[in-house]
């Protein structure tokens, strides 16, 4: 069969053979696993067999164990007797027990599951456990049986934006406050800030629950459970009820590209062998993380995983997913040291073939679920076809997050002076896509907000921001640092992909690095939080940034910029100046940190072009030296091209748009035709008039005259 995927990349035809491969492996999983008659909907139902469930006469819990010997379930209920309530063996490693009553369990009550294995007795959390909490004293996790009421959501229905400006945050260290933020404050206080921003998608990081709260979120250990840190399940529902009331999608950063190895609080060994849900031996660890990796062939895993998208999606109404660690999936050697500079590097013995299959499956169900679903790839090997159709040979993805692009700006302010920058490097560099497939751009990555390294203001103003941020301070380092900021985000927004994404606190500069609660600071939230009130300060240039931010986003959004591709208009590669357009709007920039320009560029037709938005406006905390009510007239030049002259100042960019010419609408043309044939009516019958009143002139009077 030849996929579409072979026509859009050429390079790719060596490989057709590995494509038909991939796609071999997806259709005989997928029969494997549904048979003829289930859809991966109905199939990825763990989450409402597994687990407590009540019922009108009573309790069910359900595990999936089968290397155990016994499980029990104590708690609570039965004072915490290990033993006194076992579980029967129903088959295929599934054990069951039905608690008559429907007090026999209540909401709230903690349990714990007791496997033995080979004569060990081992306390566990279940596996499908929705509420897991801390214990403040002991500092043990416990599951919570939830049976509370359902959430009655105001908004049942909701369509996510297509051109996609997604603002990453973290729930804990959302608040300005040295403490854990709570979903409601995150929803009361953060929500409305992001709306005004104009940003129309959330993508939340560490909602699965995980026992150490310095990893970030990304060591999951209890998939079906929101992270008790912040609140309660109905509060995470009301943050995202809201936030669809606002018009804001919600995204779950969700990890399924390795779990946390901890027995206690995971799933790891549950049924006493590491085997259950991760490879045995080495191939079960990841080097470089210290997790353990799923077994992504084993169709108990499979369902397991896709009953926990499902489930996000149903009890929680998430909008999609963002997966995180995809590189570290796709390869045996989980991309560590790789340079992925070939092809053949994506098709060999490196790759984890049944990963790949596991995501195409994964994509395919979330759209079965909702068609309208967002599922964007963390993945730096760039696999071809990560964000086609399955049917045209993809592995089913949206979007693909365009990890290059930080690397470019740090490499840039790490390594080369401003003078020296190329400009079209930068072009070439944000261009960099697969064909046919999207890309989120980026300036910064979370990554860069942690200890130990720098954001974008941080590495551009580094102490200064301590000391020169205040508006009047004349710091001509800190001067460079918002010029350049500026001009950074915007080009990452408008050419480095079909959406973009800014990380919490980066869009006015925050000051401060991530570092988490832990021992080395003496457990400290001072730096785990964000300090809104800094761009909340008007004698500080923080809410400068801030602004620049705003208007950048809902301009961009006005135009639909990402619903077109960039075209590169014009570069003057020494005096560092690049113009390029999308979607009917012109991008022009001077990065050359001393000169001015003052000259021609390529604009795409015809027109007049004013500014609509410039990094240097004055509210921006620039010098407005670009006149925003100029009008700049494009002509024809003499090779064909249109163009004007225009001023740049050094360090500055503008955006222009064509002014419309204003058309009269239908119906005051068809007055105007009828005003215009009245008058020429009158005119006639006067013209009539007068010619009737003349004596008519015949030949021997015009003779005689």
């Amino acid at each position: 069969m030849n996929y579409k995927i072979l026509e859009y990349d050429e390079y790719l035809k060596p490989f057709a053979s590995d494509i038909e491969l991939r796609m071999s492996n997806y259709e005989r999983k997928k029969k494997e696993l549904l048979g003829d008659d289930l859809s991966l909907r109905d199939f990825a139902n763990g989450h409402e067999y597994y687990g407590f469930h009540r019922t009108n006469d009573g309790w069910y819990y359900r595990e999936w164990a089968p290397a155990a010997d016994r499980v029990y379930i104590t708690g609570d209920f039965n004072n915490w007797q290990w033993l006194s309530h076992p579980l029967t063996n129903i088959g295929n490693g599934v054990w069951e027990i039905f608690l008559p009553g429907t007090e026999a369990l209540w909401h709230g009550c903690k349990v714990k599951a007791i496997v033995e294995k080979d004569g060990q007795k081992f306390e566990r959390i279940p596996t499908y456990a929705r509420r897991v909490v801390q214990d403040p004293v002991t500092r043990l996790f416990v599951c919570e049986v939830w049976d509370e009421a359902p959430y009655k959501w105001k908004k049942k229905k909701f369509t996510p934006a297509k051109n996609l400006f997604i603002y990453e945050c973290h729930i804990g260290m959302a608040q300005e406050e040295e403490k854990v933020g709570s979903y409601i404050e995150f929803r009361d206080n953060i929500l409305p800030r992001i709306k005004e921003l104009g940003y129309n998608t959330i993508q939340i990081m560490a909602i699965m629950e995980h026992p150490y709260y310095g990893s970030f979120g990304y060591q999951v250990s209890n998939f079906f459970a929101a992270s008790s840190r912040f609140g309660l399940p109905n509060d995470l529902k009301s943050l995202i009820d809201t936030a669809h009331e606002m018009g804001i999608a919600v995204l779950l950063d969700v990890v399924h590209s390795h779990a946390v190895k901890n027995t206690a609080e995971g799933i790891n060994e549950f049924d006493g062998t590491t085997y259950q849900f991760f490879h045995d031996g080495p191939r079960g660890d990841h080097p470089a993380w210290g997790t353990k990796l799923f077994n992504y062939n084993k169709n108990e895993v499979i369902h397991f995983l896709l009953s926990n998208l499902k489930f996000w999606m149903d009890e929680y109404h998430f909008d999609g997913f963002r997966f995180d660690g995809i590189t570290s999936m796709l390869y045996h050697d989980h991309g560590l040291g790789t340079a992925f500079d070939s092809y053949n590097k994506y098709f060999s013995m490196n790759t984890d073939t049944e990963a790949v299959t596991y995501l195409q499956l994964a994509t395919e169900l979330i759209k079965e679920i909702n068609p309208k679903a967002i599922c964007i790839a963390e993945d730096m090997s760039a696999m071809p076809g990560m964000c086609l159709p399955i049917e045209e040979g993809g592995i089913g993805f949206d979007y693909r997050l365009s990890m290059g692009m930080p690397d470019l700006w740090i490499k840039l302010l790490k390594n080369t002076p401003d003078e020296f920058w190329n400009i079209h490097h930068i072009w070439y560099e944000l261009q960099q896509r697969r064909p046919m497939e999207k890309n989120i751009g980026y300036a910064e990555s979370h990554d860069q907000a942690l200890v130990g390294d720098k954001t974008i203001m941080f590495r551009l103003c580094d102490s200064a921001m301590y000391t020169d941020m205040n508006k009047d301070s004349g710091s001509m380092i800190v001067d460079r640092g918002m010029a350049l900021h500026k001009m950074i985000r915007l080009i990452s927004m408008a050419a480095g992909g079909e959406g973009y994404l800014n990380f919490m606190g980066n869009e006015f500069g925050h000051p401060e690095w991530i570092d988490f609660p832990r021992e080395g600071n003496g457990w400290s939230h001072y730096y785990c939080r964000r300090q809104w009130s800094l761009a909340d300060n008007d004698l500080l240039r923080y809410g400068l940034l801030n602004e620049f931010d705003k208007a950048m986003v809902h301009q961009a959004q006005d135009a639909k910029i990402h619903a077109k591709a960039p075209n590169y208009m014009f570069g003057d590669e020494g005096r560092q100046v690049l113009v390029f357009e999308r979607a009917g709007k012109v991008y022009a920039f001077n990065f050359s940190p001393f000169n001015a320009y003052d000259g021609y560029i390529r604009v795409p037709a015809r027109g007049d072009y004013i500014p609509a938005l410039s990094t240097d406006e004055g509210r921006f905390g620039g010098w407005d030296r670009i006149a925003m009510d100029y009008k700049y007239k494009a002509v024809k030049q003499e090779n064909g091209d249109y163009g004007f002259s225009i001023y740049l100042p050094a360090r500055t960019a503008v955006v222009l748009e064509k002014v419309k010419v204003e058309r009269k609408p239908r119906a005051a043309k068809a007055e105007e035709v009828k005003e215009t044939k009245a008058v020429k009516t009158k005119k006639t019958a006067k013209a009539e008039k007068e010619t009737a009143e003349k004596p008519k002139r015949t030949r021997k009077t015009k003779k005689a005259e």
